[in-house]
This record gives structure tokens, C-alpha cells and sequence, in this order.
């Protein structure tokens, strides 16, 4: 089984991070594309722009926005199998912009993907 990470988009990339993947739908503001040393970039794996604006990163919201979010998953199987066989290639680090990285979208895709990998 592979090793799946997640890092802030304005961390420097690590030595083990293997395929770096964005899992965000807007680019991180001011962040250049060498210094995030994205590989892929899978805009529809991110949030609905709704979704998004909604939960607008409110730690009371975290609940139902990860209910949300994974209905929204659910609904893009291919990209979501995807990433999934991406993983069981070798190591992925979900790349995201959000400060808090217990209640981002890349916590809730990452716990997503190690129940799928199980």
C-alpha cells in the first residue's frame, strides 16, 4: 500500500512526496508553478465553488462540510478512481492551500482514499 500525504501548497515539496497532486479548484494565490512542483492538478476533486464558499473554512462547519464533501466525491467516480489507482502506484502527497490542515478538504479526501485502499 502506498503512502498517502498531505501538505500545504506553500510548504516546500519533500523528498518523499512521490506524485504531487492539487486537489484545489482555484491555484494557490501567489504561488508559482515551479515552487509548488505540482504534478497533476485535479480541479474535480476539490469542492463545488458553493460548497466551498460556504464552509469558508468555519470549524463549526466541518462536520456537515465533510458530509457534503463526500457526496460530492461520490459523484466523480472516475476522477476519484483515478486518484485511487494513482495511490496504489506508490506514494501521493494532496497538495491544498487551506491553513488548517485537520479541517481541509485534503484531510477529507485523504481519509476518502485510505478506506478505499484498505
Amino acid at each position: 500500500m502506498s503512502a498517502i500525504r498531505i501538505r500545504r501548497a506553500y510548504e516546500a515539496p519533500g523528498a518523499d512526496d512521490g506524485e504531487r497532486v492539487l486537489i484545489d479548484r482555484i491555484w494557490p494565490r501567489g504561488l508559482s508553478k515551479e515552487k509548488a512542483a505540482i504534478d497533476r492538478w485535479m480541479k474535480e476533486l476539490s469542492p463545488s465553488t458553493g460548497l466551498r464558499k460556504w464552509y469558508g473554512h468555519d470549524p463549526e462547519r466541518f462536520d456537515a462540510f465533510r458530509r457534503r464533501y463526500r457526496d460530492e466525491l461520490m459523484d466523480n467516480e472516475a476522477a476519484l478512481a483515478e486518484l485511487v489507482a494513482l495511490c496504489r502506484k506508490g506514494a501521493v502527497t494532496l497538495v491544498f492551500a487551506a491553513r488548517d490542515e485537520s479541517r481541509s478538504n485534503a484531510a477529507v479526501l485523504k481519509e476518502l482514499l485510505d478506506e478505499r485502499l484498505r
